[in-house]
C-alpha cells in the first residue's frame, strides 16, 4: 500500500469511528463461488464476538468526509477544519479484497459524506458494492449506508448488493433536526425508511434478494435536550412502523471547533448502555415504551441500576413472584433472570419443583433475583420492602471510554 493510501485510509477510517450501526445480524449463510471470496455466517461483525468465542471484523471506512451538510454535531460538517481525504471507487474495491485476502476483515461498512449531490454519492457507494460482487464475486457482509436524498431507483440498486442498508435518523425530533442539522429534512429520512422498509418485505414474499440483513439506524444521544423517556418512545415507533432490525445509540462526543449551541461535555456512557438495556426491554422482554417510562426519574433512566431493576422497584407490590408458578411474561419482569434463564425455568418446571439452588444453576444473575421471587424452599422475608434494597443492588461506577 502506497503513502498516499496509507494517508487517505488513517483519515478516513477515524473519519468513520463516530458511526455505531454497523455490526450486523441476520446476514444469510453464504460461501462465495468458485473464483469467488468471502462468506457470511450469519453472526455479527464489526468487532463483535460470537456465542462461539469468535471476533469477526469488517472494514468500516467513509468514501470521503468532504460533505456539502453542515450539522452541528458532525466532525465532518461543511464548516469543520479536519483533515480531508476521498477514495476513488477502486481504491475502496482494493483494499476489502486484499484486506480479506490476508484475513483482516470479512466484510465492508461503507458510509460517505454528501458530495455533489445525495444521487452522485450513493451511485459512487453502489459502484464499490456492485464491483466487489460482480468483478470479485465477493461473498463478505456489505453495510451501505444510504443516503435519503437519493433517489428511489438508486436504493433499489443499493440493496441489490448490500446485505444491510440504513439510514441514520441522527435526533429524535423534528426540531432538534432544524436547530442542529437544518440541511436535513426528517420527514424525508423517515419516508425513505419506509420506502425501504416495504421492499425488504415485498423481496422477503417474492424470495428475492434485497438487503437480507435488514435495515438500521442511528440515533446520537446527548446533542440535544431529548430524554430518555423520548428516545424510547421514538425508537419504539420506528420498529413499529418501519421493521427496523436496530436502532443504535451513540454517546454525543465533542468535535473540535464545535458551535456554542452543543453540549461542552459527552453524556455519561453508561446513559448509552443504559439506553440499549432500555430497547432491549422492548425487543425481547415484552416491555411497552409506557413500561420502561415507568422507569424512569423525570424522563431520565437511572445510571446506578439498570431500567428493569429500576422497573421492578417501582412495582414493588407485583412481587414475589413464584418460579413454579408465574406465567413466563411475569418471569422476564424478575431482574438477574434473562430470556435464556426463563425459558430454562419454564422447561425445568414441568418436570420437578425448583428450589432456590435449582434456580442459581440456571441463571448467574441469582442475587439480584433473589430479593423478587420465591422457590420451593425459599420465601423472601420483608426483603422486597427493604428501603436499602436499591442501594443493596445498585451497580459500582464504573469508568468508561468512548474509544
Amino acid at each position: 500500500m502506497d503513502d498516499a493510501l496509507k494517508t487517505k485510509l488513517t483519515i478516513l477510517a477515524d473519519a468513520a469511528k463516530y458511526d455505531a450501526s454497523c455490526a450486523s445480524s441476520g446476514a444469510p449463510r453464504r460461501k462465495a463461488e468458485a473464483g469467488g471470496l468471502g462468506s457470511t455466517t450469519g453472526a455479527g461483525i464489526c468487532h463483535a464476538y460470537t456465542p462461539d468465542g469468535r471476533c469477526v471484523s469488517l472494514l468500516k471506512i467513509l468514501l470521503t468526509n468532504y460533505c456539502l451538510f453542515d450539522c452541528a454535531y458532525c466532525v465532518n460538517r461543511r464548516s469543520s477544519n479536519v483533515r480531508r481525504a476521498k477514495f476513488s471507487v477502486d481504491e475502496v474495491v482494493t483494499l476489502t479484497v486484499e484486506f480479506y485476502k490476508r484475513n483482516y476483515i470479512e466484510g465492508l461498512f461503507l458510509s460517505s459524506g454528501i458530495i455533489r449531490s445525495p444521487d452522485h454519492t450513493m451511485e459512487q457507494l453502489i459502484r464499490v458494492a456492485k464491483a466487489l460482487r460482480q468483478r470479485h464475486g465477493f461473498r463478505g457482509y456489505i453495510h451501505l449506508k444510504t443516503i435519503p436524498e437519493a433517489s428511489p431507483w438508486l436504493i433499489e440498486q443499493a440493496g441489490l448488493y448490500a446485505d444491510r442498508l440504513s439510514i441514520n435518523l441522527e435526533l429524535p425530533t423534528e426540531a432538534s433536526l432544524e436547530r442542529l442539522a437544518p440541511e436535513k429534512d426528517g420527514a424525508a429520512i423517515q419516508t425513505a425508511m419506509g420506502q425501504m422498509g416495504e421492499r425488504i418485505l415485498q423481496a422477503k414474499e417474492e424470495r428475492r434478494r434485497f438487503a437480507p440483513a435488514g435495515q438500521s439506524t442511528q440515533v446520537i444521544v446527548g446533542a440535544d435536550a431529548s430524554t430518555d423517556e423520548s428516545l424510547i418512545r421514538t425508537s419504539a415507533r420506528l420498529y413499529d412502523h418501519y421493521g427496523l432490525k436496530r436502532i443504535y445509540y451513540s454517546a454525543f462526543s465533542p468535535i473540535p471547533d464545535a458551535a456554542s449551541i452543543l453540549p461542552s461535555q459527552s453524556p455519561p456512557l453508561q446513559r448509552e448502555h443504559r439506553l440499549y438495556q432500555a430497547d432491549w426491554l422492548m425487543r425481547y422482554y415484552a416491555f411497552s415504551p409506557d413500561d420502561v417510562a415507568g422507569a424512569t426519574e423525570s424522563g431520565m433512566l437511572a445510571l446506578d441500576v439498570d431500567p428493569k431493576l429500576a422497573w421492578a422497584l417501582r412495582h414493588r407490590d407485583r412481587f414475589p413472584v413464584d418460579v413454579n408458578r408465574a406465567e413466563r411474561e411475569m418471569l422476564l419482569r424478575v431482574p438477574g433472570l434473562g430470556v435464556r434463564a426463563v425459558d430454562k425455568i419454564v422447561a425445568a418446571r414441568r418436570h420437578a419443583t425448583l428450589r432456590l439452588d435449582d434456580v442459581a444453576r440456571l441463571t448467574s444473575g441469582l442475587k439480584r433475583a433473589r430479593p423478587f421471587l420465591i422457590a420451593a424452599d425459599y420465601a423472601p422475608v420483608r426483603l422486597t420492602d427493604r428501603l436499602d434494597l436499591r442501594a443493596r443492588l445498585a451497580e459500582p461506577p464504573r469508568q468508561l471510554s468512548l474509544f
